[in-house]
């Protein structure tokens, strides 16, 4: 399918509607080679309710962003390389069914489709992009994932200390490291986990621990090692990633509270032809 459709006038098409409708808040998607597979609305389990997302699967990226007008107008975009994600299938709650978890080393979240064949439909068009990149690099799948967060009604009670209790004065804070639900007080330190942010991010104090006992395993270890002989090259800076996880906010859209997302018409759909 993907030899069949690229350097196709009919996918430049499709790939610039997409650009269109995310607007300049979105960054440019097409590029040689690059193949849009297909898109559908999923319901992603944001950190204080469920939401309908759009979804754009390409050979290469996974995006998605948030609805303001279906085929009309996205924002919030997010671009996953397929090569980072693995996926892992999940039970069905009691608000939430069909549903899977998206890993990446630098966010991780869970989503469900309206039915359970649609899931089926993401799931196999996924894996097999994921396997043919995977192939074509030589790279062996990714096995550091950050910890999804736990949304924020999961709990009243702080999830570390389990005595504080959430309120509208006590806020919920979430562990980068664990995912965890936590208070301010069982969360005042700071790590740099440079995977996933070049800043220092907030971590539970269990987690703490846990980083800076593994910092001073690797330290120790740098230190039992021969210092290597490195020789200057003339105007070589080496390169430092600025990338960022930034989560997803709730203030951009307001979904009233009875929005029903699982119906027959937001199925998965495909461009096979």
């Amino acid at each position: 399918m993907v030899d069949h459709l690229v350097n196709t006038e009919i996918n430049s098409q499709r790939i610039a509607a997409v650009e269109n409708c995310f607007g300049a808040s979105g960054q440019p998607l097409a590029v040689p080679g690059r193949v849009l597979l297909g898109e559908g609305i999923l319901t992603k389990e944001c950190r204080k309710k469920p939401k309908p997302r759009i979804f754009f699967l390409f050979n290469d990226i996974l995006v998605y962003g948030s609805i303001v007008i279906n085929k009309r107008k996205y924002n919030s975009q997010h671009i996953i390389p397929l090569e980072d994600v693995t996926l892992e299938m999940l039970p069905d709650t009691l608000q939430m069914k069909n549903r899977w978890m998206i890993k990446t080393s630098k966010k991780s979240f869970v989503v469900s489709a309206a039915s359970l064949t649609e899931r089926k439909e993401w799931i196999s068009h996924l894996e097999e992009c994921i396997r043919h990149l995977l192939s074509k690099t030589g790279r062996q799948p990714s096995t550091e994932h950050a910890a999804p967060w736990i949304p924020d009604k999961a709990t009243d009670i702080c999830m570390r200390c389990t005595q504080t209790k959430f309120s509208t004065l006590t806020r919920r804070h979430h562990c980068r490291k664990c995912g965890f639900v936590v208070c301010a007080d069982c969360s005042r330190q700071r790590f740099l986990m440079p995977r996933l942010s070049p800043k220092p991010l907030r971590v539970c104090n269990l987690c703490y621990r846990q980083l800076l006992a593994e910092k001073e395993v690797v330290v120790e270890a740098d230190r039992r090692q021969p210092e290597p002989i490195c020789s200057a090259i003339p105007g070589y800076e080496p390169s430092s990633g600025d990338d960022s996880d930034k989560s997803d906010d709730d203030k951009a859209d307001q979904w009233p509270a009875d929005t029903e997302f699982y119906t027959s018409e937001v199925s998965w759909s495909s461009f096979h032809s």
